[in-house]
């Protein structure tokens, strides 16, 4: 059998190489300045004593309207930087597959304290502002003092928000403000916790729950079996160590957190 040899000049070989060499450079030197690509789809807003950052739909078209999740932070994001209230899942929510196959606008507000109705009015400010945004879907999700938070601001307009997703959100041991069930049972809530939490402990979730069950309210608990406080990226991932309970025959059962997200509405709970 006869083989084919190309064989390349030797200056234009030395060329390619010499591209190739400065293209990697190149590129290190990018990946250096900026190892996080993913935060330039966050748009930094000063706000009015609340900073915060903005992805904008994917593909956006003013035709549309776009759903529109507000990201709490937990601890760790606390400060006036308007960069550490990112996290893992606001990551998470920049991969390209996701954003494309669930447009919305992600606001990620920054607070110096536990959120409160100072912070859910100046949220609602800023959503009433944006273009095309979906007043009929509008969501909130956290983790830790952000999953507290949540809590706190669907107690306080459950009429706004049209689903909620707190993880490890019923507070810690010290904390006096606990939730109000009966406040929240009509507003499908998807919530996510490790049974093996010390910082806001799983007990308190299950209380929660009890409750919620007793009122046939409209709430989901995953329980990360093993897992402690970490576990913020999962409510995106998932995970194969998860068990989810439903309070009442009123929870929509879809496995897919995202999923489910997207297709609660508030006209759906009229």
């Amino acid at each position: 059998m006869n083989t084919l040899a190309i064989h390349t000049p030797r200056r234009l070989a030395s060329a390619v190489l010499l591209l190739a060499v400065a293209a990697c450079a190149n590129a290190q030197v990018v990946e250096k300045e900026d190892p996080e690509n993913w935060v330039r789809l966050y748009e930094p807003h000063a706000g009015d004593e609340m900073p915060y950052r903005l992805m904008s739909p994917y593909g956006f078209d003013a035709s549309k309207l776009y759903p529109v999740i507000v990201s709490l932070h937990g601890g760790g994001g606390r400060g006036t930087d308007n960069r550490k209230q990112l996290r893992v899942w606001n990551k998470l929510l920049t991969e390209e597959p996701t954003r494309s196959a669930y447009p919305s606008y992600v606001l990620a507000p920054q607070t110096t304290r536990l959120w409160d109705a100072a912070h859910l009015e100046k949220i609602k400010t800023v959503v009433a502002a944006l273009p095309s945004a979906d007043r009929d879907r509008i969501y909130i999700l956290g983790h830790s003092m952000g999953g507290h938070g949540t809590y706190i601001l669907i107690q306080l307009d459950p009429g706004y928000f049209a689903a909620a997703a707190p993880s490890a959100g019923t507070g810690r041991p010290v904390d006096e403000e606990f939730i109000d069930a009966s406040l929240i049972k009509d507003v499908p809530i998807w919530a996510f916790h490790g049974d093996n939490d010390k910082v806001c402990p799983y007990e308190r979730e299950q209380k929660l729950f009890a409750e919620m069950e007793r009122l046939r309210g409209n709430m989901k608990l995953t329980t990360w079996a093993g897992d402690g406080h970490g576990v913020a990226a999962k409510m995106i991932l998932g995970g194969g160590n998860g068990g989810t309970r439903c309070s009442s025959d009123r929870c929509d059962e879809e496995p897919e957190m995202l999923q489910w997200l997207f297709a609660q509405s508030l006209a759906a709970r009229k």
